[in-house]
């Protein structure tokens, strides 16, 4: 059984950095397309940032340049760095994995993320 575990997450202030972790256990990490999205309330969850499992990487344009996600496989972990916050980061950003060989995606539990001052 596939399961993610985010963590990281917390309260900073505007222009401050954070870094997510999720660890995937119960399958093969190398073989998953990882991605962030983020929920604030009232709103849609949305992409944030998503790398592949040959590491191509994209972005939200409203984190290109601030965050940066990277993955390590050794570790079954896929990060999430995030500088420069700004108060409209602040959401619930989740952990999600995919693979072609699976009909179903996964996902973490959730950490919150809260930017203010």
């Amino acid at each position: 059984q596939v399961q993610l575990v985010e963590s990281g997450g917390g309260l900073v202030q505007p222009g401050e950095s954070l870094r997510l972790s999720c660890v995937l256990s119960g399958s093969i990490f190398s073989m998953y397309n990882m991605k962030w999205y983020r929920q604030a309330p009232w709103n849609q969850r949305r992409t944030v940032a998503a790398i592949t499992s040959g590491g191509t990487t994209n972005y939200a344009d409203s984190v290109k340049g601030r965050f940066t996600i990277s993955r390590d496989n050794a570790k079954n972990t896929v990060y999430l760095q995030m500088n420069s916050l700004k108060p409209e980061d602040t959401s619930v950003y989740y952990c999600n994995a995919e693979s072609p060989y699976e009909t179903l995606d996964h996902w973490g539990q959730g950490t919150q993320v809260t930017v203010s001052s």
